[in-house]
């Protein structure tokens, strides 16, 4: 099963959109923030944040309209991105760095989104 587990928003300056994001949806930061990355979660309820979509912003430096994309979260990520390239999802010509925990697919109108192993530790059910 997939699930939404971030909208990844594009922003030139990270610190002022984690700033305003944090104030705006009452979120915090799930982690410490990387120089590039920060995930947002929402701050009431359990100890990990309560219920939602987290907000995952990434600084890029182009101008590009496709800045923003989906993270979807699986348990099983390898039987999600077979299960996805069966409907009619393509591999995306994609770098991986070396900790990747994601396997980037395109749509059949070549929109790009993630699918993401699931880490228990990020969640509470």
């Amino acid at each position: 099963m997939l699930k939404i587990g971030s909208i990844v928003w594009g922003v030139r300056d990270l610190a002022r959109a984690t700033a305003f994001w944090t104030a705006a949806l009452d979120y915090l930061p799930r982690e410490e923030p990387d120089d590039d990355w920060v995930v947002l979660i929402p701050r009431e309820g359990s100890v990990l944040g309560g219920s939602g979509v987290q907000l995952a912003l990434k600084l890029v430096t182009s101008p590009s309209a496709r800045r923003h994309h989906l993270d979807l979260y699986a348990d099983d990520g390898a039987a999600e991105v077979a299960r996805l390239l069966a409907l009619g999802a393509t591999r995306a010509d994609w770098r991986y760095g070396p900790d990747a925990d994601c396997v980037v697919l395109a749509d059949p109108d070549g929109n790009n989104f993630c699918v993401i192993q699931k880490n228990s530790d990020w969640f509470r059910r």
